[in-house]
């Protein structure tokens, strides 16, 4: 189904690994990757975290092959792949293990039908210590479940707020 309606560009069709966290086709799912493109989280204007007037400037961006997450802190990525769900498919996203035994939480909301564009990707650093991601390594796990029917309302038929996301996406709030 993937190859079929170019559900993930680019697609690897078996799993990726030779000394890297492991991205690609997996057995019931496809392991996704973190891009060079990072905003990590900082504290220096001391900032109220408020999703719905985020400011800005409490991320400094960076792009390279290793961001390092402050202790106690988190940063946001976005997936090197891009997502074009279909109507009758929700995915569910997970941090792998490799990561989450290194006390790297990785956070992603479900991938609702018909939802296009890449993902915006938290990776929460819950050590005291500071942490390595790997740009174009993998960083979660994607689980797609298919329906019998197709939903009565799409993402798309929402006109939701972060259809074709493209770049590392902060937080927005629909007025009305």
């Amino acid at each position: 189904m993937a190859m079929e309606q170019g559900m993930i560009e680019p697609f690897e069709d078996h799993l990726i690994s030779g000394g890297k966290v492991s991205y690609g086709l997996s057995s019931y799912g496809y392991d996704i990757r973190v891009s060079d493109e990072f905003k990590i989280f900082t504290n220096v204007h001391t900032a109220i975290v408020d999703p719905k007037n985020f400011d800005p400037k409490s991320f400094v961006d960076y792009k390279g092959e290793i961001c390092v997450v402050p202790p106690n802190s988190f940063a946001l990525a976005r997936s090197v792949e891009y997502f074009r769900i279909p109507r009758k498919v929700l995915a569910i996203c997970l941090g792998k293990s490799t990561f989450a035994r290194c006390g790297i939480i990785v956070n992603v909301t479900p991938l609702e039908p018909e939802w296009v564009g890449h993902l915006t990707i938290e990776i929460s650093n819950t050590t005291p210590l500071p942490a390595k991601i790997y740009a174009n390594e993998g960083i979660a796990q994607l689980l797609f479940l298919e329906s019998d029917e197709v939903c009565a309302v799409s993402y798309a038929d929402r006109k939701g707020k972060y259809q074709d996301q493209r770049g590392v996406v902060l937080p927005k709030v629909h007025a009305g």
